[in-house]
């Protein structure tokens, strides 16, 4: 059956897409309208790819509609728009003799999404994979796939789930019967947000995939779930590589929880340069080895990396939880604001390996520089100090920018 037949027969009667964004909504619902007359296929089994690093959400996998039917978007760990939210996953639902597409959409409290239960914490009713403490995400280790190496804010709290079905819509003949509670039909006044740009960049590569297109996989897509949408990107047609965090990624949290640490203060310039130096160091090494490997990393080389990283995380998080501290200051905020950027292009593949180990190394001298001329005077820093560390940080900025903005990309092992 070719694709115009097979949209025929679905008899959609109404599409309507409204381009989606991160801006604030009382109802996420209005962003995407998709109407269909026959049912999505049932939800495929597959287990979770491992956290990729703190502060990342799992978002489950889910069907879909475009002009040549139904195609699955992988489950995936995505970072949230901002501290606080939850997603609350899409959802189909039987209404007026059509199945309708409610979208996923962010917000305080997860809200209904039908009673369909599309595991890891989302058994059907909330959430209950992991919680948010203050400023931090903790994950429910008893159903969150997370290697307590990297991640360190975990807890375990036994889930009973008592729909076991792998139905994929609510109502109608055969679906879910579940309605909203009188708390969901609250929340659902809440202020929502729609789905990031990186969720949306997602959902239209996997539309692009015929693999994903359940009229080529009978509803067994190639990939079901993967731990980055970057991941998913550079291997749409290998399953184990899709669900394996890229080194980049890897690369991009630590430098993510030096910014942290050095935000809050609890991470001195001092210890940031160390850390940044490793970082350097690293990165220069995965540099390397790809330049000597045709663009790609073998087993062995990924494996030094891993083991590597590991101790760079040991380090990060005991310089972020001794009793080393700084009040917030404005140098440390410019530091912390470099190194996010860092991390952001390192998570986007604008930065590359190479490039990332020599901002880290100018970051390090800076942080190092800033360091001894607080030790030299009682932990403060004078005019003249301050106005040679903005010109050094200005300098270190453009590069930056440079480096995120030019067309140098690392290899699909990334």
């Amino acid at each position: 059956m070719n694709s115009r037949t097979f949209f025929s027969k679905l008899l959609m009667a109404a599409a309507l897409v409204v381009p989606l964004s991160s801006s604030p909504s009382t109802e996420a619902h209005a962003a995407v309208f998709v109407s269909v007359g026959i049912a999505p296929p049932v939800l495929p089994v597959y287990a979770q790819p491992i956290c990729p690093g703190p502060g990342y959400l799992w978002t489950p996998g889910y069907w879909a509609y475009g002009p040549d039917g139904y195609y699955w978007v992988p489950g995936v760990w995505v970072q949230p728009p901002m501290v606080g939210v939850l997603w609350t996953p899409a959802w189909w639902g039987w209404s007026g003799g059509l199945y309708v597409f409610h979208p996923g959409y962010w917000g305080p409290h997860v809200g209904f999404y039908g009673g369909i239960n599309y595991g890891f914490g989302y058994t059907g009713v909330g959430f209950v994979g992991g919680e948010w403490r203050g400023g931090a995400f903790f994950y429910n280790r008893a159903v969150a796939n997370v290697d307590v190496i990297h991640v360190n804010n975990v807890y375990v709290r036994n889930v009973t789930v008592m729909n076991h079905s792998t139905v994929a819509f609510n109502g109608g003949v055969g679906g879910i019967q579940a309605r909203p509670t009188v708390q969901e039909t609250a929340w659902s006044h809440e202020q929502h947000y729609q789905p990031t740009a990186n969720q949306v960049s997602h959902q239209n590569f996997a539309a692009q995939d015929r693999a994903q297109w359940a009229s080529t996989n009978h509803g067994r897509p190639t990939v079901s779930a993967a731990a980055s949408v970057g991941a998913f990107h550079d291997h749409p047609n290998n399953p184990a590589l899709a669900a394996r965090p890229t080194v980049n990624n890897r690369e991009a949290n630590q430098d993510q929880r030096i910014a942290n640490g050095l935000r809050d203060g609890q991470m001195t310039s001092g210890e940031a340069a160390r850390t940044e130096r490793t970082q350097s160091n690293i990165d220069r090494q995965v540099h390397n080895d790809r330049m000597a490997n045709g663009g790609a990393l073998t087993d062995q080389e990924r494996q030094q990396v891993n083991r590597e990283q590991n101790a760079a995380s040991r380090q990060i998080y005991r310089d972020n939880h001794n009793a080393n501290s700084i009040g917030q200051n404005e140098v440390n905020q410019g530091e912390a604001n470099q190194e996010q950027r860092i991390a952001n292009g390192e998570r986007s593949g604008q930065m590359t390996s190479g490039e990332a180990a020599r901002a880290q190394q100018n970051q390090a001298n800076i942080g190092r520089q800033v360091h001894n001329d607080r030790a030299a005077d009682g932990g403060s820093l004078n005019q003249q100090q301050h106005q040679r560390i903005n010109r050094e940080q200005n300098r270190s900025s453009r590069q930056i920018h440079r480096d995120n903005h030019n067309s140098n990309r690392d290899g699909k092992d990334r």
